[in-house]
Parts: structure tokens; sequence; C-alpha cells
């Protein structure tokens, strides 16, 4: 199996499926993805803001918004890469359907990856505009180019989750992933904080997951932080995503094909 011998049209095809019967329930899925994210923004940002001051040389809700920025792609990428992708996989044969088609394993999930990244983006969007109403957003002129980078973070995120999807028994087995995956790097990876007040072991492990990586690029260009070894944090979050798509494809087709 050759696994980046893609037919566009194909991939297309199950990015735009997933598209047709999301927006059918567009409105609850937005407010899913949305509203945890503004009630972070209000309750830290202006909160805890307001005894905090400045964290790193820039306002606590500069510095917040882009941390939550980050984490809500991390979020929508993940849970829609499990629960819904393991839902049509395992529940509704959605998979199995397609696969009666030319459509190929390697197609699935490449559609389901870039379908998970437009989620992201999608939802990061709606951060993104209420961010700069609040007042997360510093530099106007590179903020922009943040939306592209959600996008690539929704892949990172996205390649993962498929893999554990392809995997997991049942909507229960995904606890273990938050818990021992998602959560950690939610905490540890510099939404709320520099990294570096951690003890350095932390700070180590910290380096190597992508959420950390996605802050780093993310939050310079909100802010007026300086933004440093950009190709590296790209990197990583690319090498996440094609890692991702490599073992999703893999661990599916044993699942799918008998």
């Amino acid at each position: 199996m050759i696994l980046f011998h893609l037919a566009p049209t194909r991939v297309l095809a199950v990015w735009r499926r997933n598209f047709l019967v999301w927006k059918q329930l567009a409105g609850a899925s937005m407010l899913g993805n949305f509203g945890d994210p503004f009630l972070y923004l209000l309750g830290l940002g202006y909160g805890l803001g307001a005894y905090i001051g400045d964290m790193g040389g820039i306002p606590y809700m500069a510095y917040l918004a882009s941390g939550i920025l980050c984490s809500s792609a991390m979020n929508t990428a993940t849970f829609e890469s499990l629960y819904s992708a393991f839902t049509r996989m395992n529940q509704q044969g959605t998979w199995e359907s397609m696969l009666a088609t030319p459509v190929r394993v390697q197609e699935i999930i490449a559609g389901e990856q870039i379908w998970a990244a437009t989620k992201s983006l999608i939802s990061g969007t709606a951060i993104f505009l209420v961010a700069g109403l609040l007042g997360g957003i510093q530099q106007w002129e590179t903020a922009l180019l943040a939306l592209p980078v959600i996008f690539l973070i929704g892949l990172a995120f996205s390649g993962p989750a498929l893999a554990i999807c392809a995997i997991s028994p049942s909507y229960d087995f995904f606890l273990y992933y938050f818990t021992l995956a998602v959560t950690p790097m939610f905490l540890f990876c510099g939404v709320f904080y520099p990294i570096d007040t951690l003890p350095n072991p932390v700070q180590l492990i910290a380096q190597l997951l992508p959420l950390t990586h996605a802050v780093a690029l993310i939050r310079p260009l909100l802010t007026e932080m300086p933004l440093t070894l950009p190709w590296l944090h790209v990197g990583v979050l690319a090498l996440y995503a094609a890692g991702g798509f490599t073992l999703a494809t893999r661990l599916a087709s044993r699942r799918l094909i008998r």
C-alpha cells in the first residue's frame, strides 16, 4: 500500500460527505466548539488577568487568547477524529460503505484528517474574532497568518487521534487518550503560563509535544512577543500530521480490510 498515493477527488468526496452532514447540525456543533474557549477567555482573561497583570511582557488577556486558540484547535480536531470518526467507522459503517467504492483507506483517513482540520479552522476563526473584540490580539499586521497555522494544528492533532480511533473498541477507550495525552498538553504546554516555570524534566517532555510548538507559533503572531525558530515549530506539527496519517492508515487497514 502506497500511503501518500492519494486521489484528490476521492479525498474531497470524503471531506464533502462530512461537511454536508455537519452543515445540518452546524449551530449545535459551533456552540460546543466555541462555548468553552469563550468562557475561558472571559473568566480567566478578565478575572485572573486582573490579578496577574502582564505575563511574558504582554497583558494576560493577550497571552491567554493565543493559548486558548491553540488548545481549541487541538480539542476540536481531537473530538472530531475520535468520537465522530468512530461513529462513522464503527456504529454507522460509513467507512466500510466507502470502501465498497473506489475510495481506499488512505483516502478515507486523509479526508477525515482534512475535515477535522477544517473544523478546527472554523471554530478557531470564531474564537479569533472574539479574542480580537476582547483585546486579545495586539499585532493585527501578522494576526491573520495564524489562520493557516490553525489548520496545520488541526492536521497535527487529527492524525494521532485517528490512529487511536482505529484501535478503539468503544467510546470509553478515548478517556485514556484524553487523560494521558490531551489534558497534560492542555496544562503543561504553555497555554496558561510559560513552560520555563516548570521543572526541567517536564520542560523537556513539553518540547516534544505538538501543542507547545503550536503555541510558540501562534502567540508571536497575535502579540508583541518575538517569533523564534518558526520552521522548527512548523516542522514538528507537520511531522505529527504525516506520522499520524501513516499510523492511522495502517491501523485502520488492519481493522477494516480482512
